[in-house]
């Protein structure tokens, strides 16, 4: 959005109360760094659960808190008076009760006798609208106090947050608001996710404006997704599908070596949601590799130029001709590179009916040991030890040993 400007009336809509804490939080940390005076008005929260909120800002002499709540949705219970009974100056919060605020007449004036009080561009919170019309008994009773009120701030050169509760009102109520406002932003989530979506921001021309845009909340931190794309970030569903897609195996075949259906695999890669820690040590076991392998960082290891033999994962073929051959990478599953090495061995006297891989790239093979026949489009070749087969686009219809060894055959197949 750009900024906040002096007279900006802030609507926050969330579906519940705690979506607009770590905002509001924010807005209250950096006006009080700033040493402006903040007021929070609260119909919905008693003193004693604002201060525990706020924690160490509570005690700032630039903030006051006018209580709403004791006399208003409180009922006046001693539960909630007994805030009140300090010992004078020990008492480090500055909090002043309404006497009436189911009367919205009382409740202006104490925030205008409050703000004439104060000196330089005051901030407000009011904590919320939704409150208002619980306490006052109708919607017309917020859209007059509103109406009156929202002017009024912005003549007194303030900045002010109103908190609202989106399913809690009618359309009427949330046109006639809207209208006045200045900034009108909606928080949700969206398949799971935060998401923020600025629907008005008076004077201001931004490409942001009528997007979700995805946020964690990081202690008091708030991180934009678009924020979270400029650092590193480890996805466990990408991984996995990496690895699945080299090994040649489909999310139903995965889900059934690993017990779960096809479209938990599905969910699992999309990191819509995270895999027990069985079936993630299934998962794993089902592609050949280490747990660990999962969780490193993606690409080679840097200054990493020798790979021992014995590090090497066993990589899946076929169903055709697993039976009969034996497959191993010759780098780790999680180096990105344009090339697949793969070492194959296929058992003494065994025929294979179809091909390793279902594959329709280049592939280059070089046998480095025993004798082998390969039939391509109906027509049978022999190959020899240091022979070369050189594959673009066709798939030999099957493979056999003719030896009485293992016959050991490298072989590439580019992945882009």
């Amino acid at each position: 959005m750009g900024d906040l400007y002096i007279g900006d009336n802030v609507l926050w809509y969330e579906d519940v109360s705690s979506f607009s804490s770590a905002f509001c939080l924010n807005f209250i940390k950096e006006t009080l760094a700033e040493r402006r005076p903040l007021i929070y008005v609260t119909f919905d929260r008693s003193p004693k659960n604002v201060v525990s909120f706020l924690g160490s800002q509570a005690q700032s002499q630039n903030l006051t808190i006018l209580d709403c709540f004791t006399n208003g949705k409180g009922h006046r219970s001693e539960v909630f008076n007994k805030f009140y009974e300090k010992d004078g100056a020990l008492w480090p919060y500055k909090v002043i009760r309404v006497n009436d605020p189911t009367n919205s007449d009382h409740v202006g004036e104490a925030m205008y006798g409050l703000h004439s009080n104060l000196s330089g561009e005051v901030h407000f919170i009011l904590d919320s609208l939704t409150g208002m019309q619980s306490l006052w008994g109708g919607e017309d009773q917020v859209i007059d106090f509103y109406g009156k009120t929202c002017p009024r701030l912005y003549e007194l050169d303030t900045i002010a947050y109103w908190l609202i509760e989106k399913g809690a009102h009618s359309g009427k109520l949330k046109a006639n608001i809207n209208k006045i406002a200045q900034v009108v932003i909606d928080l949700s989530v969206r398949r799971g996710k935060s998401a923020v979506k600025i629907l008005k921001a008076e004077k201001r021309n931004s490409e942001f404006l009528n997007e979700h845009h995805e946020y964690l909340c990081e202690g008091s931190n708030i991180v934009f997704a678009s924020q979270q794309q400029l650092k590193p970030r480890f996805d466990l569903g990408a991984k996995i599908k990496s690895v699945r897609l080299m090994r040649g195996i489909s999310q139903k075949d995965l889900a059934g070596l690993t017990g779960v259906t096809p479209s938990t695999i599905s969910q699992v890669e999309k990191n819509l949601i995270y895999p027990s820690l069985p079936a993630l040590f299934r998962i794993a076991e089902s592609l050949s590799i280490e747990v660990a392998t999962l969780f490193k960082e993606h690409g080679a290891q840097q200054n990493v130029y020798v790979y021992p033999v014995d590090s090497r994962s066993a990589t899946s073929l076929a169903k055709i001709v697993k039976d009969n051959a034996h497959a191993e990478l010759l780098l780790p599953p999680d180096i990105d590179t344009p090339v697949e090495a793969t070492i194959i061995r296929i058992r003494p006297g065994k025929k294979l009916a179809g091909h390793f891989f279902a594959h329709k790239g280049s592939e280059l093979g070089y046998l480095i040991s025993g004798q082998l026949t390969m039939t391509v489009d109906n027509q049978l070749y022999k190959v020899n030890p240091g022979d070369t087969i050189y594959l673009q686009t066709v798939i030999p219809g099957s493979w056999s040993n003719i030896s009485e060894h293992n016959a050991e055959l490298l072989w590439l197949r580019w992945t882009e």
